[in-house]
């Protein structure tokens, strides 16, 4: 079974076989997008990623975390999404956010913000960027809502380490596919299709990235090779 683990004070342990990916925030046409770098070898055992933000051996663990002292205390809650967020109407859908930012951008469209976007979608185009810009929040904050459901994408199980080039900055774990993450008592938290997860150690929503890693500039120090990527909406 693909499924993270939240060490006590430790790295997020991967079991499950479950694809890690290098990627970047960067900007096209005006707008921020997602794009793949490359996949990373990874042992099909499974394998550590850092989460004190101090290894010198990124993205993966070192056990840095253990003479650094890191605190890894998780103060997230286990609540359910639903419970948890505020219902934002508009002409031909509604939005749901929950207000869990990990300052990944893709909420901003050519015509708009995903908010003024959902006011405005009787506009079949305002409603089309709003419906993208919901579904490509990573954190899975934002979520539309059409005819009554709750429209999630098809997405990969995997992992990516995300590099915010705009920023200069290093971002946070983008999970997707719905894998289980547990935390360092047993108890796991509710699947979702788009999570984020912290690297930087600093977040004060832990397990979870709260965009902590931009204020802070937080740099992981992975050496990158050149390249264009390909263009990638996951």
């Amino acid at each position: 079974m693909k499924k993270i683990t939240v060490l006590k004070n430790g790295p997020y342990r991967i079991t499950g076989d479950i694809p890690l990916y290098l990627k970047q925030i960067t900007i096209e046409d005006g707008i921020h997008v997602l794009k793949t770098i490359k996949k990373l070898d990874t042992p099909k055992e499974g394998y550590t990623l850092c989460r004190c933000g101090k290894s010198k051996n990124p993205p993966f663990c070192d056990g840095t975390h253990v003479n650094a002292g890191f605190d890894g205390t998780e103060t997230a809650g286990h609540g359910k999404y639903a419970d948890r967020v505020e219902v934002f109407p508009g002409e031909e859908m509604n939005l749901l956010d929950d207000n869990r930012c990990a300052f990944a951008r893709f909420c901003h469209k050519h015509l708009g913000d995903v908010w003024t976007l959902t006011e405005q979608s009787d506009n079949p185009e305002a409603k089309k960027q709003a419906v993208e810009a919901a579904s490509q929040c990573p954190t899975g904050r934002l979520t539309a809502v059409l005819d009554g459901k709750l429209f999630e994408p098809e997405l990969e199980a995997c992992i990516s380490i995300v590099e915010d080039i705009p920023k200069r900055v290093s971002a946070g774990i983008f999970v997707t596919g719905g894998i289980e993450i547990e935390d360092s008592d047993g108890k796991t938290y509710e699947a979702r299709n788009r999570q984020a997860l912290c690297r930087c150690g600093s977040s004060e929503l832990k397990p979870f990235c709260d965009a902590t890693h931009v204020s802070m500039r937080y740099k992981d120090g992975i050496k990158r090779k050149s390249g264009k990527g390909q263009s990638d909406s996951r």
